[in-house]
């Protein structure tokens, strides 16, 4: 039996002797009498079990929960042509720039401005990110980004054109953060593991 099997039968065999000891107790004099320690042990029993395979179900659900994630993961990564997070890296590398990269070389050089620090992070039980949108002061934006989720995430910035101008570290169960120069315009946050842009990781950021 799976606990949560378990869990409903101690439960329904706790529901059903509190009945009859009810039943029991209204038809016989002086009931329970010396079997009282017997009727404690038992309702302890039930109860005790009835709350152990209740907890055990709720984990079974988190790892059953964590596995679907895991799988849908491994299926966009599947269905895509690049590792996580490489096609960054291996393009500003193919054009010398992979410093440049990192550090949003690609930005404008009118970004100026005190810019701002955004808090982000990706959903503990879904493929998505906390804040649709995001917006900061131009000048160096630090994007802080947590990833509670077992599942591998990360966060790009794209500029008006489509072109990425920096990425953080893909990570799982971790934080990182990134940052990069930006002038006054609409940008995207978004997540560059296969498929999860497509699934709903990103969003405007708005810079003025």
């Amino acid at each position: 039996m799976d606990n949560g099997l378990l869990f409903y039968v101690f439960g329904i065999a706790a529901a059903v002797s509190a009945v009859v000891v009810t039943f029991v107790g209204l038809k016989v004099q002086n009931f329970p009498g010396r079997a009282l320690p017997l009727v404690i042990l038992w309702f302890a029993f039930l109860v005790g079990g009835a709350t152990t395979f209740s907890v055990l179900h709720a984990q079974d659900e988190e790892e059953h929960k964590a596995h679907e994630l895991a799988h849908a993961n491994e299926v966009f990564e599947a269905e895509g042509h690049e590792a996580p997070g490489s096609h960054g890296a291996a393009e500003a590398e193919e054009s010398g720039e992979a410093e440049g990269h990192e550090e949003g070389g690609g930005a404008p050089e009118e970004a100026s401005g005190p810019g701002g620090t955004l808090k982000l992070a990706a959903d503990p039980t879904a493929i998505a990110y906390d804040k649709p949108e995001l917006s900061s002061a131009p000048g160096k934006v630090t994007i802080d980004f947590k990833n509670p989720a077992p599942v591998a995430h990360d966060v790009a910035i794209e500029s008006e054109a489509g072109e990425e101008l920096v990425a953080s570290e893909t990570i799982a169960e971790g934080e990182t953060s990134v940052s990069t120069e930006l002038a006054p315009g609409t940008y995207t946050f978004f997540c560059t593991v296969p498929g999860h842009r497509e699934a709903g990781m990103e969003g405007p950021l708005t810079v003025k």
